[in-house]
């Protein structure tokens, strides 16, 4: 039995992966047509950033898919519907040390 979180999301499967939200195995299939289409050439999910300032280890922040796209670029997607203020917190340091312009957040447009 697939339980309910607090936020009230619901875990979903998409090809025999676990996702923490039905919105995030969505956007899994989507990356996987855009492997199809030669878009993206790997996707990574629940990579495990470091979060480290001056030398010292602060936190871990576990972004949703780590995607590279077919020009090597790489970006970090985060699927999210509801945004704790923990979660601003290691959004923004993440963006800071790893640079904003790969950071993707997937809001709730097309769910």
């Amino acid at each position: 039995m697939i339980k309910r979180s607090k936020y009230g999301n619901k875990k979903a499967r998409y090809s025999g992966r676990l996702y923490d939200s039905k919105f995030e195995a969505k956007y899994a299939e989507i990356l996987d047509w855009r492997i199809r289409a030669g878009e993206v050439t790997e996707v990574v999910p629940q990579y495990k950033l470091e979060l480290c300032v001056m030398g010292v280890h602060i936190c871990n922040y576990i972004v949703d898919f780590k995607v590279t796209l077919a020009d090597g670029t790489v970006e970090y997607h985060e699927v999210k519907g509801f945004e704790t203020d923990l979660w601003k917190i290691k959004w923004r340091l993440a963006q800071v040390i790893y640079g904003s312009g790969s950071f993707r957040l997937i809001n709730e447009f097309f769910k």
